[in-house]
């Protein structure tokens, strides 16, 4: 079985946790940061088995930057 690494952003959302993997635009949640990871993992392990590999690579994004901005308020 190949490994592919994918980037999981997971931000806190009300009383849980949202997680969001931008390479294919998929999310997930859970109560917990774990659990919004695992969700994910699981979304993306079914959404790769299931997909077409032509909707795949429609959807996949192979260069995604996560940084962080200074913005002056006020």
């Amino acid at each position: 079985m190949k490994k592919q690494f994918f980037t999981a952003i997971i931000e806190r959302e009300g009383e849980g946790y949202v997680s969001l993997c931008p390479e294919l635009d998929i999310a997930s949640q859970g109560d917990t940061i774990d659990e919004a990871r695992k969700n994910l993992q699981e979304a993306l392990e079914l959404f790769l088995e299931t997909a077409s590999t032509v909707e795949i690579q429609d959807r996949l994004h192979k260069e995604v930057y996560v940084t962080q901005l200074d913005v002056a308020v006020g």
